[in-house]
């Protein structure tokens, strides 16, 4: 099922299946910011990534000595989200535990996905509730939306590139693909980085980022640009999928990430998991904005 808000600058669409927004096209312009999913280079729009981000070591999340199948990104994606509440301009859809979801992972949760549309742009909230009275929950999430680039005709993928602020040095963190090496991080200097198709030769690139972090998607041969930003998340990662030259980009950004090459497979143990006490709430959220 399709969801629609509407407010006088934009609409966007959401879909019951995996919450995901599927559509943010200005009113006035009539540009559309998201990518369509064609299947023929990448099938999703905006997924949300949980129980965990990444892929595990073998595919498989183990937690108290028992191992659970768990494919890359977590299932989150691909599950019906019951609708909660919805005005104009917000919607609230919820995902809950159940027998299918616990032979997969093992905590008993509610996922709540919220958007609001205004003014400013679209804000997407992750609300993570640990529904479980007695014991610790452990986990991970991010988001994947895709942008169209070019944003209007007339311009090609190479006429466009990301500009990071605050400008300054960042912490990298490189691929081992498909796991990550945090052992051999590094600090660079960015601002800007150039959009081409050969820069994810090597998977995403994935950046530490610490208290107000913006990324725009802009040309200098263009007025529009898009901008993803945020105030509490830890990590981004930039990608477009390779040797395939596909009309996106992904700004995905996560509060946590893949498994490293040192991680052994246990999930309370995992590098930059996520933990809620008993009955315990995370929330943080992220905003699109456009010209």
């Amino acid at each position: 099922m399709n969801f629609t808000l509407e407010n006088e600058q934009f609409t966007a669409t959401i879909k019951s299946l995996g919450a995901e927004l599927v559509s943010y096209q200005s009113k006035e312009t009539g540009i559309e910011y998201i990518w369509n999913g064609n299947p023929e280079y990448w099938a999703r729009h905006t997924p949300v990534l949980f129980p965990h981000v990444g892929k595990l070591k073998d595919d498989t999340l183990i937690f108290q000595g028992k191992s659970y199948s768990s494919t890359q990104h977590g299932f989150a994606r691909d599950k019906e989200f019951t609708l909660v509440e919805q005005t104009d301009e917000t919607i609230v859809l919820s995902l809950r535990f159940d027998e299918e979801t616990l032979a997969r992972y093992p905590f008993q949760f509610e996922l709540l996905i919220t958007y609001t549309l205004s003014a400013k742009g679209i804000e997407t909230k992750w609300t993570v509730k640990n529904l479980d009275a007695q014991e610790k929950m452990y986990f991970g999430i991010g988001g994947h939306p895709a942008f169209n680039v070019p944003l209007t005709e007339g311009l090609t993928f190479e006429d466009y590139y990301f500009e990071l602020s605050p400008k300054g040095m960042r912490t990298r963190i490189p691929f081992v693909v498909p796991y990550l090496d945090v052992a051999g991080k590094f600090d660079e200097e960015v601002e800007k980085i150039a959009i081409f198709h050969e820069q994810f030769h090597n998977d995403a690139l994935i950046y530490e980022t610490k208290g107000h972090t913006e990324i725009t998607i802009k040309s200098d041969k263009s007025p529009h640009a898009l901008t993803l930003s945020y105030d509490n998340i830890d990590y981004v990662g930039l990608w477009s999928p390779y040797p395939k030259e596909s009309p996106f980009v992904c700004i995905e950004p996560w509060c946590s990430f893949a498994d490293t090459t040192e991680d052994s497979g246990i999930f309370d143990e995992k590098s930059s998991v996520q933990v809620l006490q008993p009955l315990g709430v995370f929330e943080t959220s992220y905003w699109i904005s456009a010209k």
